[in-house]
């Protein structure tokens, strides 16, 4: 976990001592000094030098770029029963919400009808297209798991709305077209770069769930009439949100045009050249660290300004790493990773603690009760981290985007599928609640998109090497080679840690299977066909485990799932006496609604209290609680689904 929120590490090899890691990440505390520069943050052992870790990183980055890739989720069937009934409740509830939202209780869709035909007011914001684009791509999604046909002509629908706003040379933004049009490209804050980017990135949803061009091809028409407006020779561009870097590179990877890529790559690089000075921000008494536009690429190592564009420009930073190896990000995007994870980012992995510039300030300045946390950010952290893992292999990335999907961005809709949270503070007194809709609706949009692709970050792959990530019930097709292998994952995570894969290849088959140690691991068992394995190597946070398949071989992963009390970095001063409770990948919280008469505010948890387990399936759509004391914890995801009330994660403490 993180070293702000806790006191824990994810720096590379060579890790800590066991037993003491063990000590400190249950929340005792521990005989050793608080840890300083260069050191483990579990126990102050030292690691090896800056430089030497940095190569060795570069190394192993520059050694798997462009060979590990995602399996796609269209080949992953999820069937279990934490994820399936949400994915169900994202189909028959969230995206019809997100549908009415779109083109009925908001004026999104009728500016597409009113710039098509030249009359009409601009409604909303100036970047509300973006959200049309973000509810497209999650239909798009669920259209390749759940075919179904009034969905995919409601689709058509807006689709030819869309195309037909487009002008003739390409451009397609209807903020500029009804208010305006002369004012094309002059304001880098304004968003025009942001929504052709999510246009872009439905526009290949679509494609690649039904084969139909029409809005591919607006996309590459938008795309083309950029690369003839910014660029090398031409003016000189710093988009104020980030996100058309990312869809150029998707872009790039379906039609194989290099000017998208170095466009992607160029955009990347204008930042913090002075290019973006004096244009007009949202937010001007930030400044440039606003938007990022502080520092250049290469020479990042803090986090600074709005999270959710720090997300989104580090994403395409290691998705041009990936693709283009003398980029040079490799290292400032471990240095900054590092300084989001251990001095910036909370318990739940959500990030940005200020309401302000809905970003950082400083270091371990993590308040609770009015913690940001913007729902967008810890999906814009689950977008990074697959990223990461992907340029190296290293668990610890998908440890983070673990922590991220199963709190920070989880909690942004509610249990029935109806609400949803823009803000995720950690601590609330009954007056912090999931709202329909917002005036600027990027939250339940970018939910909205990411629960359909879920999948993506199940596996990945490399030749005959496979990597299973995350523990959820599914299904899934693998082609290595020549071979077709099916591999049936059944569990009940995050609920317990037995994992069964069972691996089904139509012939016999050497492969290589990474699975992944989650970092809140202690211990663990593997049993291959009933049998229990010896020592086997770890690399990176994986089991490597190199055999011979046949049809029926069964993996048995146990992973010891005790409660853990955790302890805050001593410099977090919101959290000075207190602790937070876990379980697996689940934080935690005390909710009013099962805690009816108890002051809040004079609650205190020891070392004393003894945890009862208790599956509930009556309770927050069959949840495991943690009891203690006359306590009962809920996970986080599932707060505020009740009656009002008051919520903390961080408990007060007595030794």
């Amino acid at each position: 976990m993180q070293k702000a929120d806790q006191v824990l590490s994810y720096s590379g090899a060579p890790r800590c001592p066991p037993a003491t890691a063990r000590a400190i990440g249950a929340g005792l505390s521990a005989s050793t000094p608080p840890p300083q520069p260069h050191y483990c943050a579990r126990a102050g052992y030292p690691l090896q030098s800056l430089a030497r870790v940095a190569v060795l990183s570069v190394v192993a980055a520059t050694s798997l770029a462009q060979s590990i890739t995602p399996v796609p989720f269209a080949q992953t069937l999820l069937t279990d029963r934490f994820w399936a009934p949400r994915l169900a409740t994202h189909a028959t509830t969230t995206l019809p919400i997100c549908i009415d939202q779109t083109e009925v209780k908001t004026g999104r869709i009728r500016n597409f009808e009113k710039a098509a035909a030249g009359l009409g007011q601009h409604e909303g914001m100036y970047y509300d297209d973006s959200d049309v684009y973000k509810v497209l791509e999650g239909m798009a999604y669920s259209l390749i798991n759940n075919p179904n046909p009034a969905l995919e002509k409601k689709c058509d629908e807006w689709i030819d709305k869309i195309v037909a706003a487009q002008q003739e040379d390409g451009y397609l933004n209807t903020y500029y077209t009804l208010t305006n049009p002369a004012g094309r490209w002059a304001d880098m804050e304004k968003h025009e770069d942001y929504c052709a980017g999510h246009l872009i990135e439905a526009a290949i949803a679509y494609y690649q769930a039904t084969g139909k061009r029409v809005l591919l091809d607006a996309a590459i028409r938008l795309a083309d009439h950029l690369t003839l407006q910014v660029g090398p020779g031409k003016k000189n561009w710093v988009p104020g949100h980030q996100e058309i870097e990312l869809a150029l590179i998707k872009l790039y990877r379906i039609t194989h045009q290099d000017k998208y890529l170095s466009l992607a790559y160029w955009l990347l690089e204008q930042r913090g050249n002075g290019f973006g000075k004096g244009m007009i921000w949202s937010n001007p008494a930030f400044g440039a660290a606003y938007c990022q536009d502080d520092v250049p690429a290469r020479h990042l190592a803090n986090i600074s300004g709005h999270a959710v564009r720090a997300m989104y420009q580090y994403s395409a930073m290691a998705d041009v790493q990936s693709l283009r190896t003398y980029a040079g990000y490799t290292e400032p995007l471990q240095r900054v990773w590092h300084d989001v994870v251990d001095r910036n980012m909370y318990i739940t992995g959500g990030i940005g603690s200020s309401r302000q510039n809905e970003g950082f300030t400083a270091d371990y300045d993590l308040p609770n009760a009015t913690a940001y946390c913007e729902t967008c950010a810890s999906i814009g952290m689950v977008f990074w981290n697959h990223r990461m893992f992907l340029g190296s292999g290293e668990s610890k990335y998908i440890d983070v985007l673990e922590r991220s999907l199963y709190n920070g961005s989880l909690a942004g809709v509610s249990l029935s599928g109806d609400r949803f949270f823009y803000v995720n503070p950690l601590e609330s007194g009954g007056t912090h609640h999931r709202k329909e809709w917002f005036d600027t609706a990027c939250c339940p949009s970018n939910v909205s998109r990411l629960l359909p692709a879920l999948g993506d970050y199940l596996y990945a792959q490399r030749e005959d090497e496979v990597w299973v990530n995350l523990f959820i019930g599914n299904e899934t097709k693998l082609q290595v080679g020549k071979t077709q292998v099916v591999v049936v994952q059944k569990t009940d995570y995050p609920w317990n840690g037995t994992v069964r894969l069972n691996v089904r290849p139509d012939q016999t088959l050497p492969l290589t299977l990474h699975l992944r140690i989650p970092g809140w691991n202690k211990q663990r068992e593997l049993l291959i066909n009933g049998q229990p394995t010896p020592a086997l190597k770890n690399e990176y946070g994986y089991i490597t485990l190199t055999r011979t398949w046949q049809a029926g071989d069964q993996l048995e992963l146990l992973l010891d799932m005790p409660v853990e009390v955790v302890s805050a970095d001593h410099r977090v001063k919101a959290n000075v006496g207190k602790r937070a409770i876990q379980r697996g990948p689940l934080v935690y919280c005390l909710e009013e609604a099962d805690n009816p008469g108890v002051n809040f505010n004079t609650i205190r948890l020891s070392p004393r209290n003894k945890w009862t387990v208790r599956e509930q399936a009556d309770l927050l759509n069959q949840v495991t609680v943690l009891q203690t004391g006359g306590l009962t914890f809920v996970p986080y995801y599932a707060w505020d689904n009740r009656a009002p009330g008051n919520m903390k994660v961080w408990i007060d403490w007595n030794e």
